[in-house]
């Protein structure tokens, strides 16, 4: 069986709508959990959730569907379970689920700027995890940020900054850091959103305290917060 379910950000209607899933989900043993962050990868592993014998949850973000790519009109299949590495860098491993990969995105292209190479990682799956992935990432830069759609809380972030301070402390140069949502239930209307969602200039943030570094010194230029747009939602449904 494979369910595909929306998340996230973009109606402004507040907690019964904008919801956040993957940990709670994740949390049941058997069950097999993915957040596909670009269109190639919503086909592959829709396609690969479908031939898997177990249960899978395939969980869409609602801002994604803002995004267009390349998808190839054969079918194909992103295994269950492996990551990939969208950005090679030395200095920072940030782990970013979901929606979050696009912030992670314009986040790296500021730090780079400033001389902040980052190793940016998008795990795919959520349930298996690709553990290996993430702790090589690790031991090669010594620094983690995670960079998840839901809330810090029990949540996938604490999972993975679990996952490194458990196997790879040794290699850890600075504490772990995190970038999710506030422990508050989501407000409703787009200039609560725009407060409430963390994105990339937390992002660029968090990076720069793992860094040991100030943004302003450094030159790195933050971006503003800016509320959703107030699109129609287009979606599966």
């Amino acid at each position: 069986m494979t369910i595909r379910a929306v998340v996230g950000r973009g109606w402004g209607q507040g907690s019964q709508h904008s919801q956040s899933i993957q940990a709670w989900l994740a949390h049941v043993p058997g069950l097999k959990v993915v957040m596909p962050a670009t269109p190639y990868d919503v086909k592959g592993l829709l396609m690969a959730a479908i031939a898997d014998p177990n249960p899978v949850i395939c969980i869409e973000h609602r801002k994604l569907y803002e995004e267009a790519g390349e998808v190839p009109e054969e079918p194909y299949q992103i295994p269950l379970g492996k990551g990939i590495v969208r950005r090679e860098g030395t200095d920072v491993t940030l782990v970013a689920f979901s929606y979050m990969g696009v912030e992670a995105e314009r986040a790296v292209s500021i730090l780079e700027k400033a001389g902040i190479s980052v190793d940016l990682i998008d795990p795919r799956s959520v349930k298996p995890l690709d553990a290996q992935l993430i702790l090589s990432s690790v031991r090669k830069t010594g620094r983690l940020v995670v960079a998840d759609t839901g809330w810090a809380f029990c949540g996938m972030s604490a999972e993975v900054a679990a996952l490194a301070a458990e196997q790879e402390f040794d290699s850890l140069k600075a504490p772990i850091r995190r970038v999710a949502l506030p422990d508050i239930p989501t407000p409703t209307s787009h200039v609560l959103e725009a407060v409430f969602y963390p994105g990339q200039k937390q992002i660029v943030e968090a990076v720069c305290a793992v860094m040991g570094v100030d943004p302003a010194l450094e030159g790195v230029s933050l971006p503003l917060r800016e509320p959703d747009s107030k699109k129609t939602f287009v979606g599966p449904f």
